[in-house]
């Protein structure tokens, strides 16, 4: 018989009863079953959250292979949603997930963040058109943001608290096209861009068909940094600092980088870095 307590007991320590209890009772919205999305609600799972709310119009494929927590030859075809919904469910059976199989849009908010305590965003890097949208419902809401990002062979953080720095202060999207939001969103999760010096096959970057290379350590990596913050930011342990502080672990480098832009993308180390983006990817498509 599933007994919740037992479940979770190898938590205590770490967190305490009283804690654990508090997980219980929370809910946490994940946006995005992709190549972090899955890996964050694996990881929300195990620390016995009790209430999901998980959105993702995408079905698994053989590409997603080297990355994405419910990609498996018996999944392909499957709805990433509630491939990801039954893992929550079977790791704990009294889970309250919603699911949202058909994605969100501005329409869709409301509903989707109905009693959320914390929202992790796990949408494609490339979905920048709805990312904005949801970042303010949420703010609206005083519902706190966690996006971890896999870049390389490590993981950024950036966090958005209610009353802190906004997304559209910090990543500047307004006015921009899909090329210069991407770049954006890359350099304002990555202010120091280490990753760079590593990346082995250039060429398959491009951010106009919206293609970039990411690993599967990478994505176990920003899901620990992911949950744990949102861990500490559900308990009120404090210590979590939002936007425009941000957080990098390369472990290829063996490099762990604090960065502070105040100004977000106005801050002149964010424009230089943009610049240097910029006329790599335009070296690598000459």
């Amino acid at each position: 018989m599933y007994d919740y307590s037992e479940a979770f007991s190898r938590n205590l320590g770490w967190v305490t009863p009283q804690e654990q209890e508090r997980l219980r009772r929370v809910r946490v919205a994940v946006a995005g079953m992709g190549g972090v999305g899955g890996v964050h609600v694996q990881a929300l799972a195990r620390l016995g959250v009790g209430a999901l709310s998980l959105t993702d119009f995408d079905s698994f494929e053989l590409a997603n292979f080297n990355r994405q927590a419910g990609a498996a030859t018996s999944t392909i075809g499957r709805a990433k949603v509630e491939v990801m919904r039954e893992f929550a469910l079977d790791v704990n059976p009294e889970t309250d997930v919603r699911v949202f199989p058909d994605g969100i849009d501005e329409h869709k908010l409301a509903d989707y963040l109905g009693e959320v305590d914390l929202l992790i965003d796990g949408i494609d890097f490339f979905a920048n058109g709805i990312r904005p949208a949801l970042y303010r419902a949420a703010r609206e809401r005083g519902i706190p943001v966690v996006c971890a990002a896999p870049l390389g062979a490590g993981a950024s953080l950036i966090s958005f608290l209610p009353g802190g720095m906004s997304f559209d202060d910090y990543f500047g999207f307004a006015g921009c096209d899909d090329v210069t939001m991407a770049v954006r969103f890359m350099v304002g999760m990555s202010p120091r861009l280490p990753q760079r010096h590593y990346l082995a096959y250039p060429d398959i970057v491009d951010f106009v068909k919206h293609r970039v290379p990411s690993l599967g350590m990478a994505c176990q990596f920003a899901a620990g940094m992911a949950v744990t913050t949102s861990m500490k930011l559900l308990l009120q342990r404090g210590g979590v600092k939002g936007a425009p502080h941000s957080y990098q672990f390369d472990a290829y480098l063996g490099r762990y980088y604090r960065c502070w832009r105040p100004g977000g993308y106005r801050n002149p180390l964010q424009k230089l870095a943009e610049r240097i983006v910029v006329s790599r990817l335009e070296l690598d498509r000459a």
